[in-house]
């Protein structure tokens, strides 16, 4: 047995996270992105529980899923009731999924200290609980809860316990490394034993790794090396302590490492928007540094590195990102080259002579040495570009602004704003209120503007960011602020950089705005995440 089959616990040992909550519609769409990337077994959660899973579970029952299949997970029968009297197990057994995930005690530390059961009776438990599932006509996975340890313990009674379930009629055993602790040799061993042991064409051995020593990835694919066909994980690497296995690395190490096909192309170029959708759901920031989806996966910044994969991506990339549905980024700051600075002209239309870009990268230097970071600001460093292509057109001139703050001894703050600017030759005086100073002056801008550029009203502010550069001058420190705009498709960055906090957040607004009305119909790279902007900026 060869076929790999990849199981996702999300929506059951995932939401044991800290902060990891979806609501019974949300695990439903979550079940249906799953479905769409390949996934072949969903455990949906665990029935008996509570309330809220069981509403899951009639929603599931309406669903259509079109590769996919529902489990349902539970616990071997209670040690004082019989399989066909134990309301979990009836429930599991009534339940819609096809298939149903049960776990059960390895450990004979846990035998002694959590059950209170001999070895003998936890065996019948294991056995009692499958048969009667399997009589139900489900197929049955057997989870053996902290194999490894038990293993390490006891190697003959923890195989024991996985002959039981496979006796009694379980399809597929599962080796959990329960506590996290297992290193890869450690867990490629065991595997290589139990595979040798109880191995057939007719059982399947299944891997389930908690990342608790940061090995779990690692461990899942050593696993597999060594006949494993059955991997346990989560999307993102959700989990209660460290995480689970993370299967959005999982899944291009078996395909694009081990050459195991195991999703389509198509679902593979599908992994970095669900693993950015998950993130999303749960109200998290994608990690940008997460292996083959995050940001910084593929993005390169030392001028070395950037002439490497200019030449050949393989000289410092180890797959290609567009297979994961990632892009390549070559990153702007102080470190960067000439090359770089035209490869990103090129990728927004604008051509630059070797000296123009040159040019370029001692503007950037200068600037960066102010405290401005173009890394995370690529509306204002493509304006730059512009700038120095000759392509730029300022959307107005600049006469004042002022802004006021006025506290009552009320308590009541009130802003308001008033810009005097040029456009087209016409003087514009714009006053207008805000709940902050930032608030204030983007309303005053946008009603002088927004009757000749109409387009600005669908422009919104989506986050922004203020960090002190220098802390030991207090609050007369210089400011770097960094604001995201998004058109409802795109989001792209702005800075500004100055002692007043003020003028910095003004500069990036004009930025972001200049940015949305002037190149935003130039081909984009994969939107990026947008968080949330702080009220009253």
């Amino acid at each position: 047995m060869t076929a790999i089959e990849l199981y996702d616990t999300t929506l059951r040992d995932g939401m044991q996270g800290q902060g990891m909550s979806l609501s019974a519609g949300e695990k439903v769409r979550v079940a249906h992105r799953l479905d769409e990337l390949g996934i072949d077994l969903i455990e949906a959660g665990f029935p008996a529980s509570n309330p809220k899973e069981l509403d899951l579970f009639e929603l599931l029952a309406g669903e259509r899923l079109h590769h996919a299949q529902i489990a349902a997970f539970g616990m071997t029968r209670r040690r004082d009731l019989a399989a066909e009297r134990d309301p979990a197990l009836r429930l599991l057994a009534d339940c819609f999924a096809p298939v149903c995930t049960v776990v059960g005690k390895t450990w004979t530390l846990h035998l002694e200290k959590v059950l209170g059961v001999g070895r003998d009776e936890n065996l019948r438990m294991i056995a009692d609980t499958v048969a009667f599932l399997v009589g139900q006509g489900k197929r049955v996975i057997y989870d053996a809860e902290h194999f490894f340890d038990g293993f390490g313990d006891d190697p003959e009674y923890a195989l024991r316990c996985l002959r039981q379930a496979a006796e009694a009629g379980a399809g597929t055993v599962v080796l959990c490394d329960t506590n996290g602790g297992t290193l890869p040799d450690r867990v490629a061993g065991a595997v290589t034993a139990v595979v040798d042991e109880l191995g057939s064409a007719h059982l399947r051995v299944g891997i389930h790794c908690h990342d608790d020593a940061a090995c779990a990835v690692a461990s899942s694919l050593a696993a597999v090396q060594r006949g494993a066909t059955h991997i346990q994980g989560t999307v993102n690497g959700y989990g209660e302590r460290c995480g689970n296995a993370n299967l959005v690395s999982i899944i291009p190490g078996l395909q694009l490492k081990l050459g195991l096909e195991c999703v389509t192309p198509d679902q593979l170029r599908s992994l970095t928007a669900t693993a950015h959708f998950l993130d999303e759901l749960l109200n998290f920031t994608p990690d940008p540094n997460q292996p083959y989806v995050g940001r910084n996966a593929f993005a390169h910044k030392g001028g070395m590195h950037v002439a490497g994969v200019t030449a050949d991506p393989a000289t410092f990339e180890h797959v290609e990102p567009t297979l994961v549905g990632n892009h390549r980024e070559l990153l702007i700051s102080e470190l960067s080259g000439r090359r770089t600075v035209r490869q990103r002209a090129q990728d927004v239309g604008l051509e630059l002579s070797d000296s123009a870009a040159g040019e370029v990268v001692e503007r950037v230097k200068e600037l960066e040495h102010r405290g401005y970071h173009f890394e995370a600001a690529d509306a204002s460093f493509e304006l730059l570009l512009r700038k120095q292509a000759g392509s730029y057109e300022p959307l107005f001139r600049l006469e004042s602004w002022r802004a006021i703050v006025e506290k009552r001894a009320d308590g009541r703050v009130e802003t308001e704003a008033t810009i005097k600017i040029w456009v087209g030759g016409e003087r514009y005086i714009r006053t207008a209120e805000g709940n902050g100073p930032v608030h204030a002056l983007d309303r005053a801008l946008r009603a002088a503007l927004v009757e000749i550029h109409p387009e600005l009203a669908g422009i919104d502010l989506v986050n922004f960011k203020v960090r002190i550069l220098d802390e030991a001058k207090g609050t007369g420190a210089v400011t770097r602020v960094l604001l995201d705009a998004s058109d409802g498709e795109d989001v792209w960055g702005a800075i500004g950089v100055s002692e007043n906090i003020i003028e910095a957040s003004w500069e990036a607004l004009v930025d972001s705005l200049e940015y949305g009305m002037q190149v935003r119909e130039q081909p984009r790279g994969p939107r990026r995440g947008a968080g949330s902007v702080t009220a009253g900026s």
